[in-house]
């Protein structure tokens, strides 16, 4: 099939390039994000998605909105087989789904109809799912709502913050899509109707939502951590200003500590939870670089008693 990608962030490369591999579709086109301003000099940055198709020579499209009559035009002009998208970040408008005669079709980073939204990976992390995946879906104007074409799955593990998870999730999906392109190519593959029992939603994480609640137990901190790690980050406060925390472990022997409560070690800093204490591994002051806990204690002089939150 003739294929026009669409994606953005790095998340969406490896897709991207299971698709140039295949010797079953061509890959006419990519549409992505506009540059966008990134660094201390806000210069503007092609997508990880634009730079990947540039290397390969294919020819990049990036509407300010997808209901651009000149992206509307060019797209109908190079006239698409299929859409497969990938973490694209617009709405796509119905005029645009209209085009390709076999739909556009995205590979979602969920077992659909769990987790429809922006942050499906964040939001299995901090609920504590033991298995989610990926899903191949038809786009329609509903948010994920449309009929599913496959499913891959994938365990969380215990340790897993949702980068990790996002990594080996974005490979997976990566063969999962191709398969999806080819089973629509010759036939073999119908989407199917999701089910209307197991709809969750995963809106995009807050600042707000990333806010270490101290006094919840260790389990609840420790998923919050690792599901808003690498973004946007776990905070809490210290002496009036932001703390990020970037790592942390649970410490089921420590039942001392109040919630917020610091206990300085030569090699460790703990705090207290509703429950057990966690141990905090690497941590952020606002405008530093991140450090390890233990480092970051000595360096601030905790007082006896002083909390975080």
């Amino acid at each position: 099939m003739k294929l026009v990608f669409a994606g953005t962030p790095e998340v969406a490369v490896p897709a991207l390039d299971a698709l140039i591999a295949s010797d079953k579709h061509e890959v006419a086109a990519v549409v992505t994000r506009p540059d966008a301003p990134a660094g201390r000099g806000r210069r503007l940055v092609a997508s990880p998605v634009a730079e990947r198709a540039e290397e390969a020579g294919i020819e990049v499209l990036k509407p300010a909105k997808p209901r651009d009559e000149d992206f509307l035009a060019r797209l109908r002009e190079i006239g698409p087989d299929c859409c497969p998208v990938v973490a694209y970040g617009a709405l796509l408008p119905k005029i645009a789904l209209d085009v390709p005669a076999r739909g556009w079709v995205n590979l979602h980073f969920s077992l659909l109809p769990a987790w429809r939204g922006a942050a499906p990976v964040q939001h299995a992390v901090m609920a504590g799912d033991e298995i989610t995946g990926a899903s191949t879906f038809l786009i329609e104007e509903g948010l994920d709502s449309g009929p599913v074409y496959g499913t891959v799955t994938e365990a969380v593990r215990s340790t897993d913050t949702s980068g990790d998870l996002l990594t080996r999730l974005a490979f997976a999906g990566a063969g999962l899509l191709v398969a999806t392109m080819d089973g629509i190519a010759d036939g073999s593959l119908q989407a199917v109707p999701q089910p209307a029992d197991g709809i969750s939603l995963a809106p995009k994480i807050t600042v707000e939502d990333a806010r270490i609640d101290w006094a919840a137990p260790a389990l609840r901190v420790d998923r919050v951590v690792r599901g808003c790690t690498p973004a946007p980050g776990a905070w809490t406060e210290f002496r009036g200003e932001r703390l990020k925390v970037r790592s942390a472990v649970p410490a089921p022997d420590r039942t001392d500590l109040a919630p917020g409560e610091l206990s300085v070690g030569k090699k460790n800093l703990h705090v207290g939870t509703g429950s057990h204490a966690v141990e905090l591994l690497w941590v952020q002051a606002q405008g530093k670089k991140p450090m390890a806990a233990a480092d970051w204690a000595r360096g601030v002089r905790i007082a006896a008693g002083e909390r975080l939150g």
